[in-house]
């Protein structure tokens, strides 16, 4: 009999894995793959990220994992013009201004063992159903990778498994609703020129309202993928990959592309968008991460917000385990505490995305940005939390960018 079970081992489990250590609670960690795996994602790695690895005691081994760290964000808009917010690599209470881009197969193996070491672990493990008793989820029962059936028994089962959670859809939570949800495609190339220290998101017209991205990922790799919404790419007669390839060899990109090679087939996957808020808790369970639909609408960052689910569900498990209470009236808190960090920024994103889909306003927004420093110091300080988020999607924004 463990405190917690918790199912998936990407970073909301591994997060709340360590958390759960420092709390005194006994979990087990399960997870159908074995690591290193690879996870499809843009591998970025926000302050908000940071500063959850600050807080667990785990920050300072990144640097000496292949990646590159991140000083430097580039916005480009659909007419190709470009700008350049500098991050400062301070630090307030809130928010480290440095990232990282870390591919998921060496981040997620790091996180992994940093949670193996203080926790019970089951890799190759895949869980097919979920045990009721009294109308509250206590347990999970599943498959070894050689076919034996098992079970393990806890009065909190967290699902931490992705967008295709398994925990969610036996709960009857599984909604992929198609204005809600992003889909995008990735792929690694080497020999990509012009990329050192930045992260890139082009609003290129080839892919209006989504984005082209272009991250370093270390050791001469580089993260080239695109993002859109699934309802705008029902809409598309063109596969991503095919919007992929067009956008690379445009006359704006071709010669950064010129002697590029691609590592891998491009792959795409879901992204549940936090642009609703959706049921996560109930009768002896929690969901996290992009099981609870946490993807930033707006940037597509999902890593941090899954983090910080693993934080909050640990606690209210914790508070659980000293009452006796197991019920969805308890576990509500983790609700209330999740959303009262992500809820406002969540909103804001949604907002951010909408307007994203004209042409006109990304234009206009990015050309006065690289022409007035201003302009890019009100973009830098709200990317940074020095300025709140939710001033980007009012009109004082826009107000201030007009006549700066």
């Amino acid at each position: 009999m463990y405190d917690v079970i918790i199912v998936g081992a990407g970073p909301a489990g591994t997060s709340a894995a360590l958390y759960a250590h420092r709390l005194g609670l006994n979990c087990i960690l399960l997870d159908k793959a074995v690591f290193p795996r690879d996870k499809i994602c843009g591998d970025a790695l926000s302050g908000k990220s940071v500063r959850i690895m600050r807080e667990l005691d785990i920050l300072d081994e990144l640097d000496n994992l292949d990646g590159s760290e991140i000083n430097r964000i580039t916005f480009g808009s659909p007419k190709n013009i470009q700008f350049d917010v500098n991050l400062k690599g301070t630090q307030n209470n809130n928010h480290i201004t440095k990232g990282f881009v870390i591919p998921r197969e060496i981040f997620d193996n790091y996180l992994f063992e940093k949670a193996a070491a203080v926790t019970d672990t089951r890799q190759g493990f895949s869980v097919k159903d979920l045990i009721f008793e009294n109308n509250h989820v206590v347990g999970v029962e599943g498959k070894t990778r050689e076919g034996t059936e098992e079970e393990f028994r806890a009065p909190i089962v967290m699902g931490c498994d992705g967008c295709n959670s398994i925990v969610a859809r036996k709960l009857g939570l599984y909604e992929m609703e198609m204005d809600h949800v992003s889909v995008a495609v990735r792929c690694y190339y080497e020999g990509v020129k012009g990329l050192t220290d930045q992260i890139e998101l082009h609003y290129v017209k080839e892919v209006n309202p989504g984005y082209f991205w272009l991250f370093p990922a270390g050791d001469g790799r580089a993260n080239i993928g695109i993002g859109l919404s699934k309802s705008d790419m029902k809409k598309e007669n063109r596969t991503l990959r095919q919007i992929m390839d067009e956008v690379t060899q445009t006359e704006y990109f071709k010669e950064r592309f010129a002697d590029a090679k691609q590592l891998e087939r491009p792959v795409g996957w879901n992204l549940p968008l936090g642009s609703i808020h959706r049921k996560n808790h109930g009768n002896g369970f929690m969901l996290l991460g992009d099981a609870a639909g946490l993807v930033d609408p707006f940037t597509g960052e999902g890593i941090g917000n899954a983090m910080v689910s693993g934080q909050y569900a640990m606690e209210v498990a914790a508070k659980s385990k000293e009452s006796g209470d197991f019920s969805e009236k308890a576990f509500a808190e983790y609700d209330e505490l999740l959303w009262g960090e992500v809820g406002k920024e969540l909103r804001t994103s949604t907002k951010l995305q909408s307007l994203a889909r004209s042409k006109f306003l990304l234009n206009f927004v990015i050309s006065r940005a690289s022409r007035n420093e201003e302009v890019q110091n009100i973009i830098s300080g709200m990317l940074s939390n020095e300025i709140p988020k939710d001033e980007l999607s009012s009109p004082l924004f826009y107000f201030k960018i007009l006549f700066s």
